[in-house]
């Protein structure tokens, strides 16, 4: 009996990853293309058929060992149709990613959200250990985030749901998001945004410390090296840490009193801080989170890094394609 593979996808603004995965969640092959995103993006499924095939080819497997592409993308989804709705940096509008990918590759497709299918492979494999009722936020430019209930990926009404990053953090006077709204949590916790108020604070103050030295070597910071120079308790980084952390802190305890999770994990490439981040968001989540929310909730850094949303996508077609 051969055993069949699911392909999982996560598309993304600069790479797509791909990954042919057991029905166990175990990578047998991964690798990546880039994102083709010129002429609105109309290129990007004929690269993934390609990229399956040619894969297929160099490992002398016929596509009947395939189940079924499970493919994450940026921007909501219609769940009904698998078009997605909006996707900004693709250049997507209304876009039918289901039914054109089906035709290009021949198999089988589920679409979901980019940040779901992250959620859901931490769940399946990841730090998430199997918990059904979960958090998922990923701190990278942007803030996402997935939010599992009872084992399902919560959609909301059209598509939004779980939208983490856009929950107002600061109501009066927030910096401008992409989203078009201000003070959203993704212009505070997010790279992008740690980087906006460390510089405006360097501006604005003349503390000097580790922070102000890389500043001034390299005309700019970045988000790691606001973290870093905070675990050197450099003043400045340990201030712009307190804040965002209070921000992330508040904003996860509002949304875990309503949905009482078991797990909350936190992705991306600024979890990479570790300890520091974790530590401090616990320390606001607890002071803001019911108390009883708040000791069922596990708080944990994601540990499938890039691949979470490969075996996510492995995760859909296994649930929803193969009965």
């Amino acid at each position: 009996m051969m055993e069949k593979w699911l392909v999982g996808v996560d598309l993304g603004g600069t790479t797509v990853k791909l990954a042919f995965v057991n029905i166990y969640g175990e990578i047998i092959h991964k690798w990546e293309i880039p994102t083709d995103r010129s002429e609105q993006g109309k290129n990007i499924t004929t690269d993934i058929a390609k990229a399956i095939d040619e894969k297929l080819r160099e490992l002398d497997e016929s596509k009947s060992r395939l189940v079924g592409i499970g493919i994450g993308a940026p921007g909501p989804v219609n769940m009904a149709n698998g078009e997605i709705y909006e996707a900004v940096n693709l250049g997507w509008k209304n876009y039918p990613l289901k039914d054109r990918l089906e035709v290009e590759t021949n198999l089988p497709v589920v679409v979901d959200n980019d940040a779901n299918i992250a959620a859901l492979g931490e769940m399946w494999k990841g730090a998430g250990g199997g918990a059904k009722n979960l958090i998922c936020v990923t701190l990278g430019t942007g803030v996402g985030g997935g939010i599992i209930v009872n084992g399902h990926i919560v959609h909301g009404a059209n598509g939004a749901g779980g939208e983490i990053g856009h929950i107002t953090s600061v109501p009066e006077g927030g910096a401008r998001c992409n989203c078009g709204k201000t003070g959203c949590l993704e212009t505070v916790a997010s790279a992008t945004g740690i980087v906006r108020i460390a510089t405006e604070k360097l501006t604005q103050t003349n503390v000097e410390g580790v922070l102000r030295t890389i500043y001034n070597e390299q005309g700019k910071v970045t988000a790691k090296d606001v973290f870093d120079a905070a675990k050197e308790q450099d003043a400045l980084a340990l201030e712009i840490v307190d804040y965002v952390t209070f921000h992330l802190g508040l904003a996860l305890a509002n949304l875990a009193n309503g949905l009482n999770p078991e797990k909350i994990v936190i992705g991306g490439g600024v979890s990479k801080a570790g300890s520091i981040l974790v530590e401090n968001v616990q320390t606001y989540f607890k002071r803001f989170a019911f108390p009883r929310v708040a000791e069922a909730a596990d708080i944990a850094i994601a540990t499938l890094g890039n691949d979470a949303g490969v075996i996510g996508g492995a995760w859909l077609v296994k649930t929803k394609l193969m009965s």
